[in-house]
């Protein structure tokens, strides 16, 4: 089992597709992430990836099929120093140590590529797979945001996770 975090590329669009459209995965991200997510979003998701300058959003690769995706969305002002880490992965991958691997693949491109002290993770309460994944990639519970999202009808708590470039 090769895991291996690389650019998009237009042959992705099926595999995107495939693993994206999944009500499950939609439960655990922002509402901007469409659902239903159709092939119009699988191409304009490419095509914008393609054209970041620098290159932050990659395939999750599973032994040559992309089923997920990570990236970083970089603060700006006086937080320049932060990026958050966001991810998913194909809902019959979860529970096998992919995502697992995939962020620690994105942590270490971060901080060797960036100028990045503080990459953090914002997961819902409802999602403790999340949670122990960034554990085991070394980040700390920095802080829960009381009833701060509101998903599906539901108030829930944020939980973020915090892991700090090492000095």
């Amino acid at each position: 089992m090769a895991v291996i975090i690389r650019k998009w590329n237009e042959d992705d669009i099926p595999s995107l597709v495939k693993h994206a459209n999944n009500i499950n995965i939609w439960n655990n991200l922002r509402n901007y992430f469409p659902q239903p997510y159709t092939t119009e979003h699988a191409e304009l998701w490419i095509k914008n990836s393609l054209a970041e300058t620098p290159l932050i959003n990659f395939a999750i690769d599973l032994d040559g099929e992309a089923i997920g995706g990570i990236g970083l969305i970089f603060n700006t002002d006086v937080y320049v120093l932060s990026a958050e880490i966001g991810y998913w992965i194909g809902e019959d991958f979860w529970g096998k140590g992919i995502t697992t691997e995939a962020i620690r693949q994105m942590v270490e491109y971060t901080f060797y590529y960036f100028d990045i002290i503080r990459i953090y993770a914002e997961v819902f309460e409802n999602n403790k797979a999340s949670m122990r994944t960034l554990e085991k990639n070394g980040f700390y519970l920095e802080g829960v945001r009381r009833k701060s999202v509101f998903k599906n009808n539901i108030l829930m708590d944020d939980y973020i996770w915090v892991k700090l470039r090492p000095y």
